[in-house]
């Protein structure tokens, strides 16, 4: 009996106890938990608003600019309206930029937010770029300057083919075949001298923007080795531009160049008897002829004033000019003159003063060069033509140390 009513009351203090908790809770009220795993519980009205629209859509647009283009016509075509056109070219200006430099192969970037223009950039060179932010007062210009970086680098190679193959077969630019052929321009007619198996090699400055290479700078030094070895040393010389000279401090620059075009193939030498392709017979052939397209600049070898500029019967469109020391030099057969080539005027050495044609009596696209000296035709090819200013005296010393210090370098690091 005992035991029964000691059950009973430790059922009815259960009941109580459950009762009394649901009572404390208040009605309808459900025990807390916490929420899922992954689910924020979020408080009320903070819903999402499902009509919120989308952000405009981003696209990047570029204009490439036409031969002739403006600033404004530029941006016009690519959708910007007039009054933001001229506002960006006016900010421009006043940032430093020269719109009168725009170039055809130039682009301008525009960056779009929906239908709204917001952003114009202009990369004016590889060292300058503009960009134009549109703002809530309108635009806003910001100038980016960037300073080159000038790595030394050795470049050697062989020729198999041309002098312009074996650089690119370096993976090096045209731009350096020329800078090499003018250090040597007055000892090599490497339209005519330049043998399968010659070599070269030379440290050259290069400009980088960052990791992207931009520009060839100065050659320090060049070695050219074919019949014989040609050495040519950069060197800056007191209140005198920078020049080139042989290991001794002979000046590299002649008074005459070897040639009157870069490059070429030579079709017929100096010779007082050959059979004339056109008149018959046998006649001397007092020039160089050199084969080259229609349109080849045709440069002056040496510093000259111009005699006579125009047509000249059988030599046709022809150019003569008078250098000092008594030499002339001829050029037949032009297509058409220089601007600004006439009777009177003075030009420089590599100066172009015309172009191949094949005008007169030739038989095909050629220049007819030709040199005198004291009023007779003599060979360019055996005219020992007047040498450049060496290094003075009071430089040579530091010539001959900077000279050993690049040709030790250009041995160590272009070594064959």
């Amino acid at each position: 009996m005992s035991r029964r009513l000691l059950v009973l009351t430790l059922v009815f203090l259960a009941l109580a106890g459950g009762l009394a908790t649901k009572l404390w809770r208040g009605p309808g009220e459900v025990p807390s938990s916490p929420p899922p795993v992954g689910l924020v519980e979020l408080p009320p009205g903070s819903e999402p608003d499902q009509d919120q629209p989308d952000p405009p859509a981003i696209r990047v647009e570029t204009v490439d600019l036409e031969r002739g283009d403006t600033l404004v016509r530029a941006l016009g075509r690519g959708g910007i309206d007039g009054q933001s056109a001229n506002e960006i070219g006016r900010l421009l200006r006043k940032s430093g930029a020269d719109l009168r430099r725009l170039r055809p192969d130039d682009s301008l970037t525009v960056t779009w937010a929906g239908e709204r223009p917001v952003s114009v950039t202009w990369e004016a060179s590889a060292w300058l770029s503009f960009a134009a932010d549109a703002t809530e007062q309108g635009w806003d210009v910001r100038r980016f300057e960037v300073n080159p970086q000038v790595r030394v680098e050795p470049v050697r190679g062989e020729v198999l083919s041309s002098l312009f193959q074996a650089v690119e077969d370096v993976r090096e630019s045209p731009q350096l075949v020329l800078r090499l052929v003018e250090i040597f321009s007055s000892e090599v007619d490497f339209t005519a001298d330049t043998r399968p198996g010659d070599r070269f090699r030379l440290l050259v400055e290069k400009r980088y923007a960052g990791d992207r290479f931009v520009e060839y700078g100065r050659i320090l030094v060049a070695q050219y080795l074919g019949t014989r070895t040609l050495t040519g040393i950069g060197f800056e010389r007191i209140r005198d531009r920078f020049a080139y000279y042989d290991p001794a401090g002979r000046s590299l620059r002649k008074s005459f160049l070897k040639s009157p075009l870069e490059f070429t193939r030579i079709t017929s030498g100096f010779t007082y008897a050959r059979p004339h392709p056109i008149l018959g017979g046998v006649r001397p052939h007092l020039a160089i002829d050199y084969a080259a397209p229609t349109g080849t600049p045709v440069r002056a070898v040496a510093d000259a004033v111009v005699t006579t500029a125009g047509w000249d019967a059988g030599n046709g469109l022809s150019v003569l000019l008078h250098h000092r020391s008594g030499y002339r030099t001829m050029y037949n057969h032009l297509s058409r003159l220089a601007p600004g080539v006439r009777a009177g005027t003075r030009v420089a050495q590599r100066q172009v003063i015309g172009y191949v044609g094949m005008t007169g009596l030739a038989t095909g696209p050629h220049l007819d060069y030709r040199v005198a000296k004291n009023g007779i035709w003599v060979n360019p090819f055996s005219e020992k033509f007047i040498p450049g200013e060496p290094i003075d005296a009071t430089e040579r010393h530091e010539f001959l140390t900077h000279a050993k210090t690049l040709v030790t370098r250009l041995e160590r690091e272009a070594s064959f």
